[in-house]
């Protein structure tokens, strides 16, 4: 292979590092980004919030829909894998759009994961302000308004976003273990003692894995594997972005398939499968709560009230990495404000669009709070519902994306099963995970009348926002290119070589 198109690529980022437009190179590997993306997907409150949930819908089958998704998303993840490889870039599926399906294709998706991401963000806060705000009060007596605990979080949200992504990273590692050891704590006193009737694999069989009312309950086992993608986003600052990001990608599917599946296979053992469904339905809030306190004893369960806490605060650190890489990433390629893709001197974070996210985050917040919406019932459901319809879009964008770049670039190393088989596999299930979406969009957000019915239409929107911006800025005479700052192959084979 020749030198001089390697030589022709890595200039222009040596001058952008001289003008801080790079993100820190190097500074995380494999383990720290599987924090950042199974502290997205917060297991314990997840498990305690759309666990009930699914098995109101799936009944007995419950833990199986979790395994279901996670084929799915392994399949999609081999595709993903194997292009990232060749492409990773802090624009995410927004520059693999651009690759993979044209650069029209990433303005519609960058305007899609700019929503999508910030509805995620900001209904967070909401469920964040309640389950804080109870804590206070049952723990130790104090009536904080949810609305000091919501902007408290932004400022310390934004803060660590604002600094070195190690200490983020760090944060998050230990609030991660936390919450896993506590579910894992539960899954193995269920395990050891038998549950109900004793461990066996009902969950599992095809009579109560193929029920009618399945597809809602994969819905939200779906819902529960949001921000693996992310491990694209921190590519550019990845140690050996070819070999760290595919290894992340994996690791944390399976962390989190495994995870989920223990401990919702442990909640069935629990109750036993014929009654399972019935304690789901009948008491929702304290459905996994009840059973810790039958199996561990009432100090765990105080434990877990407490480690929910802190999971929701991982989880809105890892959607304001993610978010603001996202700005910084589409502000260097000229999509946004070029400002946004300026990274700050000392940290090589980024610092702008991080400053710019709180500020936003914080106005729309406010926005609720004087239209005295409710925390939970509005704020979380609505923002985090149109949120989850948008990541699972991105996704299934993702897996076509793959598809299409290996069909662009014949040259590029794949196999047919990386290249299109596995992806276009895993790109029909998340189709049908986004259909199921849509369909039961009122039951992730609560909502079944009025103008909220409509805010699957925000997708669109997006969409066409994204693409008027795109060639609005093009035909300015200002370059848009999203794949700005993308790592090619050779690129990370250069700088590997040179570090080994």
């Amino acid at each position: 292979m020749s030198h001089t198109p390697v030589e022709s690529t890595r200039e222009p980022r040596v001058a952008d590092e001289q003008h801080g437009t790079t993100l820190k190179k190097g500074s995380l590997g494999v383990p720290a980004i599987i924090f950042f993306v199974v502290a997205t997907a917060a297991p314990l409150a997840a498990v305690l919030g759309a666990g009930p949930v699914v098995f109101t819908f799936a009944g007995a089958g419950g833990p199986a829909m979790y395994v279901i998704a996670a084929i799915v998303l392994l399949l999609f993840a081999i595709g993903f894998a194997a292009m990232s490889r060749h492409v990773t870039s802090a624009g995410g599926f927004a520059a693999f759009a651009a690759k993979g399906l044209g650069r029209y294709a990433g303005y519609i998706f960058a305007g899609v994961a700019v929503i999508s991401y910030a509805g995620m963000l900001i209904g967070l806060f909401g469920q964040l302000a309640v389950f804080t705000a109870d804590l206070f009060s049952s723990v130790l007596g104090w009536d904080v308004p949810w609305q000091v605990v919501a902007f408290a979080g932004v400022v310390l949200v934004g803060a660590f976003g604002y600094l070195d992504v190690q200490l983020s990273a760090s944060v998050l590692g230990v609030f991660m273990i936390l919450e896993v050891l506590i579910l894992v704590v539960f899954d193995i006193a269920v395990f050891a003692s038998g549950g109900q009737s004793g461990v066996n694999l009902e969950a599992f069989t095809p009579a109560n894995v193929f029920t009618p009312q399945m597809g809602a309950g994969l819905l939200f086992a779906f819902s529960c594997f949001v921000g693996f993608e992310a491990t694209v986003i921190y590519g550019e600052e990845a140690k050996r972005p070819r070999r760290t990001i595919p290894r992340a990608t994996y690791g944390s599917i399976l962390i989190i398939g495994v995870i989920y599946t223990a401990t919702m296979w442990a909640l069935g053992l629990a109750y036993g499968s014929g009654n399972v469904q019935h304690a789901a339905t009948s008491d929702p809030v304290n459905f996994v709560f009840a059973a810790n306190t039958k199996y561990v004893g009432e100090w765990s369960t105080t434990i877990m009230h407490i480690l929910v806490v802190t999971s929701l605060v991982a989880v809105l650190l890892a959607f304001h990495n993610t978010l603001a890489r996202y700005l910084f990433s589409l502000g260097r390629a000229g999509f946004l404000p070029r400002s946004l893709g300026h990274t700050h001197r000392r940290f090589q974070s980024p610092s702008t669009a991080s400053i710019v996210l709180t500020i936003v985050t914080a106005v729309v917040l406010g926005v609720f709070v004087l239209a005295q919406a409710d925390p939970f019932q509005t704020i979380y459901l609505w923002l985090v519902g149109v949120g989850t319809l948008g990541v699972l879009l991105l996704q299934a964008a993702g897996a076509a994306s793959v598809v299409g770049f290996f069909a662009r670039h014949p040259n590029k190393r794949a196999s047919r099963w990386a290249s299109f088989i596995a992806p276009a596999l895993g790109g029909l299930g998340l189709i049908a995970a986004l259909v199921l979406a849509v369909v039961n969009f009122p039951l992730l957000t609560g909502v079944t009348e009025g103008p909220a019915t409509l805010l699957p239409v925000l997708m669109l929107a997006a969409a066409a926002v994204g693409l008027l911006i795109g060639a609005v800025r093009s035909r300015g005479g200002k370059e848009v290119d999203l794949s700005t700052g993308i790592i090619t192959l050779e690129d990370a084979a250069l700088e590997e070589s040179g570090s080994d």
